[in-house]
């Protein structure tokens, strides 16, 4: 019996029909060469060779009596590999509009809470010969890096595949425990919850001082805040983004090259995170000037950080998010991404000062019936069609794999995150770098956002236009160094001691004039020079 944490159990209850609480990824994967085996069996096989490298294949949820505290995972011994593994095929022509409509729909569906909470459908019939792979599974079990966890260990690194040992066999099973062993064990769990809380409180209370206060030159604190600015929050402008959603999800792949990601982000002075959303932002402000709903104010994002520690691969939720100004309202596409590139550092800043202190696992009585009616009144209300926002989209990146990986022999061509849209925020787009490419992956309500792929289209035109802007860059500043910078001689001081003496030439008159750069030196300096500015930026 393991229990949720407080930040796992607020995803499983805030989950409705309208709002489904899942991940996702699909995979476009390519089958060897001459394959003549079934596909969709090859894969249940290797699934139930590999349920037991991650945990979240195998455990399920039980729930506590009476709904008083949060349910706990146990391990289910009998998945049933026919229910979790489906097989789908496209209708003709088999078009990639049509796989990405299939996604829509699939992640639109809740999933079965009384089995462990992930599926798997191999789609075929894609007029490319290609095979797609789509896997959900629940964000209560798994957040983005323990989501590459889970991939590497479904994804092999050579086409053969590797060996798999067996589960070890433990002696005996779990018993079905009773109402008074999970009641005892629910109370304890919230024990240690509080403890943990106490434990974090002196550094919360650090974190706090250090926000509101300032080291002076003597070495004292001193307030730096009026207190009036302690409650102040700025919110995000009203879009068609931010209204109540429905149970309806469209779907849009994007890719770009991770080396052309780089070249901007280089060429442009800012970082690889900046960049994406800076193409997101520049694609919307594309998108929403088009039906005349681009906001005079600025938009800005929800931005997942995670918490988790470097060594930690525990399959649960460690994430915050802060803000980051999009600056829609800038034309300039450079200083859209400088003000991005400001408001990202100073907000990841301010969390680093209060990171180790923000809590994870927190005790809430009563959290599965209390979480559930807030998210359902919320929900059904429709208050997101007149609230003011916090913020307009969620823009997430999650790391990548950066090599060839393989799928039951068959080699992995993309890898698509699918997220999550919430009512407020009926856009999410979470990008992945997999084997030198970057792949968008956007999802919507497809009730807010009926034409997806307009806004998909957008991302690979600003993407585009940014890689002009930074290899203007790189030229201008690669013909700037070629330039020679030649120094005037220095004239002697005129003194009456200068005076030549009769038959010696005078110091000045032995001063060469600077030699002109030949041709040969010119066009030599200027080859090497672009040659250090193709390796800069395939870096």
């Amino acid at each position: 019996m393991n229990h949720l944490s407080s930040m796992d159990a607020v995803f499983l209850h805030s989950e409705s029909a309208e709002q489904p609480m899942h991940v996702a990824s699909l995979n476009v994967l390519t089958l060897p060469e001459g394959y003549q085996g079934d596909f969709y069996e090859d894969v249940k096989q290797q699934m139930a060779q590999r349920l037991h490298l991650a945990a979240v294949f195998t455990r399920k949820l039980a729930p506590m009596p009476f709904d008083l505290t949060d349910p706990v995972w146990v391990t289910d011994h009998e998945v049933d590999i026919e229910h979790h593994v489906r097989h789908v095929q496209l209708p003709k022509p088999g078009s990639n509009r049509q796989l990405q409509q299939l996604i829509g729909r699939l992640h639109s569906t809740l999933l079965d809470r009384s089995r462990p909470l992930w599926e798997m459908v191999i789609i075929d019939g894609l007029k490319t010969g290609e095979v797609a792979l789509y896997i959900k599974a629940h964000h209560a079990s798994i957040d983005g890096q323990a989501g590459v966890a889970v991939g590497r260990a479904l994804f092999d690194l050579q086409p053969t595949g590797r060996v798999i040992k067996p589960p070890r066999h433990k002696l005996g099973r779990e018993i079905q425990l009773g109402v008074a062993e999970m009641a005892s064990a629910a109370l304890r769990n919230a024990a240690l919850k509080y403890v943990k809380l106490l434990k974090l409180m002196p550094s919360m209370a650090r974190a706090a001082v250090s926000l509101v206060t300032a080291k002076d030159e003597s070495g004292q604190r001193r307030l730096k805040l009026k207190l009036s600015g302690l409650t102040k929050i700025e919110l995000a402008p009203r879009t068609p983004l931010n209204v109540a959603i429905t149970n309806q999800r469209s779907f849009a792949g994007r890719t770009v090259p991770v080396a052309e990601v780089k070249q901007i982000a280089q060429g442009l002075d800012v970082s690889f995170n900046d960049v994406v959303m800076g193409t997101v932002a520049g694609a919307l402000r594309r998108y929403l000037r088009e039906s005349d709903e681009l906001p005079a104010k600025s938009m800005n994002a929800g931005v997942p950080v995670s918490l988790r520690d470097a060594n930690d691969a525990s399959n649960n939720n460690q994430v915050s998010m802060i803000l980051a100004d999009l600056a829609t309202n800038e034309a300039d596409p450079v200083q859209r991404l400088r003000r991005i590139h400001d408001s990202s550092t100073r907000n990841k800043d301010r969390l680093g000062q209060f990171r180790s202190a923000i809590p994870t696992d927190f005790p809430v009585f009563g959290a599965p019936w209390l979480v559930s009616g807030l998210a359902a009144m919320y929900g059904r209300s429709r208050l997101a069609n007149w609230m003011p926002p916090i913020f307009n989209l969620v823009i997430s990146n999650v790391a990548g794999i950066p090599t060839q990986l393989y799928f039951a022999g068959a080699k992995v061509v993309s890898y698509y995150p699918v997220s999550i849209v919430t009512h407020g925020n009926a856009l999410n787009v979470t990008v992945q770098s997999y084997n030198g490419r970057l792949d968008y992956g956007l999802v919507a309500c497809r009730k807010a956002l009926p034409d997806l792929n307009d806004l998909g289209d957008h991302v690979l035109a600003e993407h585009r236009a940014l890689l002009a802007l930074a290899q203007q860059r790189q030229q201008e500043q690669a013909s700037t160094a070629l330039v020679p910078v030649v120094k005037p001689a220095a004239r002697p001081a005129r003194t009456a001691a200068a005076k030549p003496k009769p038959g010696k030439p005078a110091k000045a008159a032995l001063a060469a004039p600077p030699a002109k750069p030949s041709r040969r030196t010119t066009s030599g300096g200027r080859k090497a020079s672009q040659a250090a500015v193709r390796q800069a930026t395939t870096s």
